[in-house]
């Protein structure tokens, strides 16, 4: 049985870099998956990279262009897509206007390796430290 005290996870507190992306990472808080929500401008999202766990999106607003493998989808705000496991992907907004999409993760960390820059990362444990 679980005996934490439920508590509310500032959204100002899951903020990464200088941009409008939050992440919440599940071993911190005692969840089974992490997140990311992404607030893209056009042209913006993430390069190809895979997890060794799916990973699911939902398009909160916005129009995005999601690559999984070889299969290319475009979706729109309410959409929702889920790339498997140890396949390639990524998206971009596609749009006009901002994109939000919540990248949610089937596990308690982020696991992830990028395909042009060979090498995992595993999150919270690869976290940087402040200087």
């Amino acid at each position: 049985m679980n005996t934490a005290t439920p508590t509310i996870v500032p959204a100002a507190g899951l903020g990464i870099g200088t941009g409008r992306t939050r992440r919440f990472i599940g071993a911190e808080h005692d969840a089974a998956v992490s997140y990311f929500f992404v607030d893209n401008e056009p042209g913006q999202g993430p390069d190809l990279h895979r997890h060794p766990y799916a990973e699911t999106w939902v398009v909160l607003e916005g129009e995005a262009r999601i690559t999984i493998g070889d299969v290319v989808l475009h979706a729109v705000a309410g959409d929702t897509a889920t790339g498997p496991a140890d396949v390639w992907h990524g998206f971009k907004n596609s749009g006009t206007g901002r994109l939000r999409v919540l990248c949610i993760h089937a596990s308690d960390r982020i696991i992830q390796e990028w395909q042009d820059a060979p090498g995992i990362l595993d999150i919270p444990g690869d976290l940087p430290t402040e200087d």
